[in-house]
């Protein structure tokens, strides 16, 4: 099937920054369904943890840990070969099950407020500081709850787009993205009059440097905006416009 040194995968997929604890083993198992008896899975990932972690969940379960290859620095390539059977209907049902908690899961954080313009977020095992709600000052030392809001609205169409073009194999050289936002009422939002303090709308656009066809990086696009929970969720608050622009 493959040579020692040049592994084909049956099929592949982008694992991202996940480790094995934070929901990988959930989608290698899901990913396995499209690997026939015998064959090879592809996990791409970012997470050193899984170099170590991956060959003794192959073992519990029945896989075999054929090689991890380090193609960059911080970037592997890990090759599961998928234990020669079919998948069960037991292993299918437990798959399901799985996939409803995941459905279900809940997000938690906490927030402190510190001091009179400074406020703590914990999440997890980390957390990070918050100034006001919104701000003009251009010196200000803290990001504002509504810069976080519109940041992890571009981190996450960015990481959701690069991670389409690595499940699809599509080399990118570069991506960046812009963001700018207004509001309905900004006068409402500092608390100087009343009125709709909501966000009016958002203009979003993702350049993109790569030698793939323009086609597949359109579809791949749409694909992403599809799969991103910050701009789904956004969008049926307030106007957007989501464009690329291809380089």
């Amino acid at each position: 099937m493959t040579s020692e040194n040049k592994l084909i995968a049956d099929h592949v997929f982008d694992g991202g920054s996940m480790d094995c604890g934070s929901g990988l083993i959930l989608l290698i198992r899901q990913n396995m369904m499209n690997v026939p008896a015998g064959g090879l899975l592809e996990i791409r990932s970012t997470e050193p943890t899984v170099e170590s972690e991956l060959p003794p969940w192959c073992r519990m379960v029945g896989h075999t840990h054929v090689r991890s290859d380090e193609v960059s620095p911080g970037e592997w390539r890990h090759f599961v070969q998928r234990k020669l059977k079919e998948t069960s209907d037991d292993e299918k049902k437990d798959l399901d099950a799985d996939r409803e908690k995941a459905r279900a899961f809940k997000w938690s954080l906490r927030g402190r407020r510190s001091s009179k313009v400074e406020t703590v977020i914990y999440s997890r095992n980390f957390s990070w500081k918050s100034g006001a709600s919104l701000g003009f000052d251009r010196s200000a030392e803290l990001p504002t709850a509504l810069e976080q809001m519109l940041g992890s609205l571009l981190s996450d169409v960015l990481a959701c787009f690069s991670i389409q073009c690595s499940q699809r194999s599509l080399l990118v050289d570069e991506i960046e993205a812009t963001v700018n936002a207004t509001l309905n009422d900004t006068l409402a939002a500092v608390g100087l009059e009343s009125g709709d303090a909501s966000v009016k709308e958002i203009a979003l656009i993702l350049f993109v440097t790569s030698p793939a066809l323009s086609e597949r990086l359109m579809d791949v696009w749409h694909v992403a905006l599809n799969a991103s929970p910050v701009f789904q969720t956004l969008k049926k608050g307030c106007e957007m416009d989501a464009r690329i622009v291809l380089l």
